[in-house]
């Protein structure tokens, strides 16, 4: 099966319940993907780690001109550049980006764990 067809099968699901009025004051969003910060050890989240919270909003920046991934999805936190999706997860994010999908993500976890790679966990939501 394509990697983009889960993310797209979930957000299929998530039209409907988008498209549904939320109650007054509420915003209706979706998990659909929970991806490892990728180059954690290379960017600013050693600096910042003190700053961020579980539950920060992060922005997926597409990059269709990176040299070394033509998928490739920059997650930034308050406009400074953490990592990128792993390349095993980022082909049906970036399909989503690119069809103007409503897609959003937060930190899911924070973990101070000596391995970059379990040191933030990222959730991607359609309808953030």
């Amino acid at each position: 099966m394509p990697a983009s067809r889960p993310l797209a099968r979930l957000a299929a699901i998530a039209a409907p319940l988008l498209l549904a009025t939320p109650a007054a004051g509420q915003q209706m969003h979706v998990l659909v993907h929970s991806a490892p910060l990728a180059g954690f050890q290379y960017y600013a989240g050693k600096i910042l780690w003190d700053e961020m919270r579980e539950g920060d909003r992060l922005a997926l920046v597409r990059e269709r001109d990176n040299p070394h991934d033509p998928f490739a999805v920059r997650i930034d936190w308050r406009g400074t550049k953490l990592g990128y999706l792993p390349r095993s997860d980022n082909r049906a994010v970036a399909a989503e980006i690119d069809k103007g999908t409503p897609i959003g993500a937060r930190i899911g976890r924070l973990s101070r764990d000596p391995n970059p790679w379990k040191r933030l966990r990222v959730d991607v939501y359609v309808g953030l």
